[in-house]
């Protein structure tokens, strides 16, 4: 018996050793449960540039670790740190969507997060920065939870290699499948703010959202560097209707001029979204906008009568050219300057769709999806195109289509001054509209000769005539009106505001953004705006040279791609990510868009 219980005895003390050993081996607290992996979006990064990154919580089966803000006050909420590091800046944290879990322990359900969850990040380098291998320190506090109990919370330590390059140095996407969730801040490839374009694509799905984008290519013909560009094509086709006198010839000759328009902006598109550019930032140059102003100016002049504008034989005869007129490289080309002339007005509404196709790092589907923009801008030339062959046909079209030339003479005038403001003197370049409305009325209703023995067409001339002055008269009260009042940018002015709990806006802007005039004069004149405003400190960041040092520090602390933009920061100081707004939206989107 004595050796029966001393084997019996061993048994269990060794069965108790192991059990022991087992409870002993299991580690502590919540880090048992969670597992941290650092991810980035790129394989290096350019010095002066910006990358997403990401912690992805790798949560065992069954567990759960409590949100960034737990639902019961006394759990331990999900908490993400990144030390500083010289020459880096962290920004856009974003935690993952929770979700609702009923816990046995608990009366109510719980948001947690589970599987597989990634906390999202800018990581921004400045330009100074020496090329070579970092590494970044943080620690993520979590606290993980089954159906039955939590267990003690726990600090994981985060370690994040990155490896720094030249500036400029070409860098590959990587982990795009990820960080196709990230709508935090920073300049391309990170920068999905607030995407309405990655919205489009996630919510209705390609065709609708390749539709939308036609149809915002068919909307920018209404903008104001724009819908002039109307003009050149009635003088260009409207001069050959003599000639073209076989529909489907013209209709394949307007069909190659908005190939022309397609093919700049298809190319220039996919540029700007490789380089991370704003769309025509190129034509942010004060001397490129006076020339284009001078350009606009003697098309003006040609429309009424003063000289013809016909380039030399030699260049037409280059061009394709047949018996005088302009074939189809020359048609090809001049679609390619109206898409140039153009490009000034249509940057910012474009500024998602930039972000967008630079976030995907195809250049295919970049290629395409600003294809189909263009198709959207250039359907009206197409249209006009043909058109404008086809007048000639109509009985008796001599004398009103001698004043339907030099209403396009008067816009094109407009859209001259337009340019030559934004190149010299931008803070008054909407102070170009009103005599360009009541002057051109004023010519066209009572002054202009032909048609005058036409009762119909006399009334027609007078009716436009008035309706120009009147919207002259519009302009000038609508510049007169009180508006908010803004302070210039200075970083102590943000450090004053939150020492002092005050709220921040900071309206991103620059003198050549058409948008922001537009904001300025349409928005934040609305009464509603102003007393909206009134709570918060109003500052304007003037980004107008855009590619200076100062310009793109600013853009980097901030994460804007583009302006206008627009920040909320609540009276801590920091930035209420939901509210940022950017391009132009009136007064009743602002209100919306506004923090409660």
């Amino acid at each position: 018996m004595k050796v029966h219980q001393f084997i019996l005895s061993s048994l269990v003390i060794l069965l108790l050793f192991g059990i022991g050993s087992k409870i002993s081996a299991q580690p502590a607290g919540s880090a048992g449960k969670v597992e941290a992996e650092v991810k980035l979006s790129q394989n290096v990064v350019p010095a002066g540039d910006s990358v997403a990154a990401a912690v992805v919580m790798n949560i065992d089966e069954g567990w759960h670790v409590n949100a960034h803000e737990p639902t019961l006050d006394y759990l331990i909420g999900t908490e993400l740190t990144i030390d500083t590091h010289s020459g880096f800046m962290v920004s856009g944290m974003q935690y993952p969507e929770s979700e609702r879990f009923t816990f046995a322990f608990a009366g109510e359900p719980l948001d947690v997060y589970q599987g597989d969850a990634p906390i999202f990040f800018t990581l921004a380098t400045s330009s100074g920065l020496a090329p070579g291998s970092y590494t970044l320190t943080g620690n993520l506090r979590v606290q993980a939870c089954d159906d039955k109990s939590c267990l003690a919370p726990s600090t994981l330590d985060i370690s994040m290699p990155v490896e720094v390059v030249a500036a400029q140095t070409a860098y590959k996407p990587i982990n795009q499948g990820l960080f196709s969730e990230y709508s935090g801040g920073g300049d391309p490839p990170a920068s999905l703010t607030d995407n309405s374009i990655a919205s489009m694509f996630n919510e209705r799905g390609a065709i609708l959202a390749f539709l939308g984008i036609f149809l915002i290519g068919l909307a920018l013909n209404l903008t104001p560097c724009v819908y002039p560009m109307l003009s050149v094509t009635v003088s260009l086709f409207g001069g050959q209707a003599e000639k073209e006198t076989r529909t489907r010839k013209t209709f394949m000759m307007a069909s190659i001029y908005v190939l022309g328009i397609v093919s700049m902006y298809s190319v220039l598109g996919v540029a700007a979204a490789y380089t991370g550019s704003l769309f025509g930032n190129w034509l942010q140059s004060s001397a490129v906008l006076a020339g284009v102003g001078i350009i606009l100016l003697a098309m003006a002049l040609s429309m009424f009568g003063l000289y013809e504008l016909q380039p030399p034989q030699w260049l037409l005869q280059k061009l394709g050219s047949a018996g005088g007129s302009v074939g189809p490289a020359g048609h090809f080309l001049s679609g390619i300057m109206v898409g140039i002339f153009a490009a000034p007005c249509i940057g910012p509404p474009v500024i998602a769709l930039l972000t967008f196709v630079g976030a995907q790092g195809d250049p295919l589907f970049g290629f395409f999806t600003f294809f189909v923009m263009a198709l959207g801008l250039g359907l009206p030339y197409l249209i006009l195109g043909t058109f404008s062959s086809l007048l000639s046909k109509l009985p008796r079209s001599g004398e009103w289509m001698v004043w339907v030339k030099k209403v396009f003479g008067v816009v094109l005038v407009g859209a001259a001054l337009f340019f030559l403001a934004l190149a010299w003197l931008p803070k008054y370049v909407l102070y170009t509209l009103p005599p360009t409305l009541i002057l051109g009325g004023i010519y066209l209703g009572f002054m202009e000769s032909s048609g005058r023995n036409g009762k119909i067409f006399s009334r027609v001339k007078r009716m436009v005539g008035i309706a120009g002055m009147i919207g002259g008269l519009l302009i000038i009260v609508n510049l007169t009106k009180p508006t908010v009042d803004w302070a210039s940018y200075n970083p102590e002015k943000l450090e004053q505001a939150a020492a002092s709990g005050t709220p921040v806006v900071l309206d991103f802007t620059a003198d050549w953004c058409v948008p922001c005039l537009e904001l300025d004069r349409i928005t934040f004149t609305d009464p509603d705006v102003i007393a909206a405003l009134q709570p918060y400190r109003t500052i304007k960041v003037d980004l107008t040279d855009y590619g200076s040092p100062e310009a793109e520090a600013l853009r980097k602390q901030f994460g804007v791609a583009g302006v206008p933009t627009i920040i909320f920061l609540d009276d801590e100081g920091n930035e209420i990510e939901e509210a940022r707004i950017t391009g132009f939206v009136d007064a009743e989107e602002f209100l919306k868009r506004m923090p409660e």
